[in-house]
């Protein structure tokens, strides 16, 4: 096998998507995938990923991730972390598609053939327009759609809860306070603020009690004595995590945090690679690792953060909220590792845009996804993505 050719693909349903096709000088396109920041990482790959992979021989996962170290830039999860991580999980296809089998068994087969889901309570437009994590790149309609189940937690919270629960959903999570962090730099946050937030989690208890697990993101906006009070008062209403309360790279102060606090902390999707994890896990700061597989640099990366996680007796419950390649991906990787806790799903994501741009998506049914069992991950680009006045293409080699 060679390739012959690195094609990326973009489109305006979600401009923060970025895919990348390998192709094969045997027929064989292995598909990979990143999120944010689309444009600098498709530059990125083919200015300084294609000249080196095009015409690349039997190449595997381990030796282009190698390859592709750079020289700076690989400390941190910018452009590319994110177009590596996107090249490995296209070489991770191939793989499968070669051997003819699912990316589950590849890992070293199922420890379950499926595993349960969360819902995290975005909507179809969610952070579709920027690359920013705020409020105002939410894209909230101004008035109920469906699955527009941020709006929802904003503003029924007890009825989407109980809607979920109906469905079979694990869990749910919601953010109700990031924009006091915006308000204040997430240095302060007043009664008010805090009384409105606790409400919103007050609401879904009474309204499903303990009956569905309850996650709250802090999207790394606090500082912690903020981030500390926040806890406290979230303490009663007995989250099943508080996800990451500070930055991912402030590994002292979270493990203060979490000695401080007596609720677990979920933490990782922002933090790159087994050195990035592992000061976390040392210092005890992290009950849940929240690994992306892209964005920590590919499956390959993922599966040995998974690894390191276990030997510290910590589960994993991978990120996605960003696009359908990643979610086949963390699907397999949840089923094929020991401790595979729960998998994140966005169900206003796989009830819109996500089956509109691909074919093959894990099952989801009964509270539970399952991988697919075909050769790869399974994801496959839709014949009429790539035909759309609103996809644009770019191809390298050939």
């Amino acid at each position: 096998m060679k390739i012959i050719a690195l094609e990326t693909v973009r489109t305006r349903t979600q401009s923060n998507l970025c895919f990348v096709r390998l192709h094969t000088d045997s027929g064989q396109i292995g598909l990979g995938e990143t999120f944010y920041g689309a444009e600098s990482v498709e530059t990125y790959l083919h200015e300084q990923v294609a000249p080196q992979l095009v015409g690349l021989a039997d190449p595997s996962p381990e030796a282009v991730g190698r390859l592709l170290t750079p020289y700076t830039g690989y400390q941190g999860g910018g452009v590319e972390t994110r177009g590596n991580g996107a090249v490995d999980v296209a070489l991770w296809d191939l793989l499968g598609q070669i051997a003819g089998l699912p990316l589950t068994d590849l890992l070293g087969g199922a420890v379950r053939t499926s595993i349960p889901i969360y819902n995290t309570c975005a909507g179809s437009r969610y952070v579709s327009a920027t690359s920013r994590q705020r409020s105002d790149n939410w894209g909230l309609p101004e008035q109920d759609e469906p699955y527009e189940d941020l709006r929802a937690f904003l503003t029924r919270p007890a009825e989407l809860a109980r809607e979920l629960r109906a469905e079979g959903y694990a869990g749910m999570k919601i953010w109700p306070f990031d924009r006091a962090a915006e308000r204040n730099d997430g240095l302060r946050i007043d009664e008010a603020e805090l009384a409105e937030a606790i409400g919103i989690v007050a609401a879904i208890r009474e309204a499903v009690g303990t009956d569905l697990e309850l996650m709250i993101e802090l999207h790394g906006l606090w500082y912690p004595g903020a981030a500390a009070r926040i806890c406290r008062a979230l303490a009663p209403y007995r989250p099943t995590w508080v996800e990451d309360p500070l930055r991912a790279d402030a590994v002292a102060a979270l493990g203060g945090l979490r000695r401080e606090v007596d609720i677990p902390f979920a933490v990782g999707e922002t933090c790159v690679g087994r050195r990035g994890f592992l000061p976390l896990l040392q210092e005890n700061a992290v009950d849940v690792v929240t690994v992306d597989p892209t964005w920590t640099g590919g499956l390959t990366e993922a599966r040995k953060v998974a690894t390191l996680a276990d030997a510290f007796g910590k589960p994993v419950a991978p990120h996605d909220c960003t696009g359908p390649v990643s979610l086949a991906v963390a699907t397999h990787l949840s089923c094929s590792q020991p401790n595979g806790l729960i998998q994140e799903t966005a169900r206003a994501f796989l009830r819109t845009w996500y089956p509109e741009l691909v074919a093959g998506l894990p099952e989801v049914a009964e509270g539970r996804i399952t991988p697919s069992r075909a050769p790869g991950h399974g994801v496959r680009l839709r014949p009429e993505l790539l035909a759309a006045p609103t996809t644009t293409t770019r191809e390298s080699g050939r």
